[in-house]
Formats: structure tokens, C-alpha cells, sequence
């Protein structure tokens, strides 16, 4: 089969049959399963940072270091499809949860995954900073939690841009094996056009596009966001 006949075959599919619909729909979700997943693991890692580089010197703050290490270690040892699929087919079912949404779920194991990466970026990022910032806070009276999440992560934060924008980028490409759970994305919209068709070629390919313009958006932004993030430095 030519080229051609096989452009025809998709635009068919995804014009005159209405495919571009699920494909939408399969958009919609993947941006949002990456966006609210990155926001949940920002928390958690943020608070796992947080305790992580807490001083040690009483029993509490090493019993959550050894709770927060172990979380860490699980999400970062597995595989995400494994994590779904666990979490889908045996945790929900185990705590008598039987029927939630596909979205739902993939959002919440998404989250919990990223919060895992997102802990050791933080903690490089806290680590990264003047411990005088942290000493100059407390001289003030401030308390070790407000000093952290008012001066020293800020300028974490500004540390570790780029690296939570290739975080952003990862989320968005393993939103790809959500159609394991039954949701809805960009692969199970583009792989059912290839199943009416029996043929996959064009529909990957425009799949792979989609993919590359969306990264390129999100990388566009970092680099205007890091842009304005120095421009406030310099008129401090």
C-alpha cells in the first residue's frame, strides 16, 4: 500500500468518522494527568525534601527520614505501569474500592511517582542553597519550617526550574501507558484509528508529532519562565 492511500486511510478515520474527537479527548487527558500529577508531586516532594534534610538529633525526625527513604526507594524501584497496575487491579480492590474513575487513578499514582523524583530535585535544590539563608532566618526568630518554606525553597526552586520542566516532559510521555487501566490517551486514540484501518503507520507518526509539539511548548515556556526568573534576579 502507497504512502498516499495510507494518508487517505487516516484522514478518513480521523475527519470523516470522527476520530479527531477521541483524540481530543486522549489530549485533554494527558495534559491533565501530567499537569495535576506534577502539582501532587510537587507537594510530596517538597515535604519529603523538607523532612529529609531536617538535623536528626531527635527519634520523630529519623523515623520519618527511614518512612520518607522507603516511599522514595519503592516509587523510584518500580516501573510506573507496574505502579498502575498494582495500584488499579490490587490496592483499590483490597481496600473495597471497585469502581473509580481511570483518570482519577492514574492522576493519583502519577502524582505519587513524581513526588518520589521530585523529592531528590528539591533536596539537591534545598541543599544547593546558602546555609546562611537558613541562619539568617532563624537569627530573625522565624521558626525551621517557616525559614524553609519561605526563604530557602523559593530559591530551591529557581535552582531546580529546568530540572522539574524535564520532570513536566517525563510525565507527559509515560501519560502513554494509561490505556493499561482503560483511560483514555493520546496512544489508545491513535492506536484505535490503526485498528479500523489496519494500518498503523500514519497514525504513530502523527501520534510522535503531537508528542514533539507538545515537549517543545513545554520546554518554550521553562525558557521564558527561567528568563524572567533572572530578570527579577538582576533588579534585586
Amino acid at each position: 500500500m502507497d504512502f498516499s492511500r495510507k494518508i487517505s486511510l487516516f484522514l478518513e478515520q480521523f475527519i470523516d468518522n470522527g476520530a479527531y474527537v477521541s483524540v481530543l479527548e486522549g489530549l485533554k487527558n494527558t495534559m491533565i494527568i501530567a499537569v495535576t500529577g506534577l502539582i501532587i508531586g510537587i507537594v510530596i516532594g517538597t515535604v519529603i525534601a523538607a523532612v529529609r534534610v531536617f538535623p536528626k538529633y531527635k527519634v520523630l525526625p529519623r523515623v520519618l527520614d527511614k518512612i520518607c527513604s522507603f516511599y522514595v526507594a519503592l516509587f523510584r524501584g518500580t516501573p510506573i505501569v507496574v505502579q498502575l497496575l498494582v495500584f488499579y487491579y490490587v490496592v483499590l480492590p483490597l481496600i473495597g474500592i471497585n469502581r473509580v474513575d481511570s483518570i482519577i487513578v492514574a492522576i493519583i499514582v502519577f502524582g505519587m511517582n513524581s513526588g518520589a523524583y521530585i523529592s531528590e530535585i528539591m533536596r539537591g535544590g534545598i541543599l544547593s542553597v546558602d546555609p546562611g539563608q537558613m541562619e539568617g532566618g532563624r537569627s530573625v526568630g522565624l521558626s525551621y519550617g517557616t525559614t524553609m518554606m519561605k526563604i530557602v525553597i523559593p530559591q530551591a526552586v529557581k535552582n531546580i526550574l529546568p530540572t522539574l520542566g524535564n520532570e513536566f516532559i517525563a510525565l507527559v510521555k509515560e501519560t502513554s501507558v494509561v490505556s493499561f487501566v482503560g483511560a483514555t490517551d493520546l496512544y489508545k486514540a491513535f492506536r484505535s484509528i490503526g485498528s479500523r484501518t489496519y494500518e498503523y503507520m500514519v497514525p504513530y507518526i502523527t501520534m510522535a508529532l503531537i508528542y514533539i509539539v507538545v515537549v517543545m511548548l513545554i520546554t518554550l515556556l521553562i525558557k521564558i519562565m527561567e528568563r524572567s526568573l533572572r530578570k527579577s534576579d538582576r533588579r534585586n
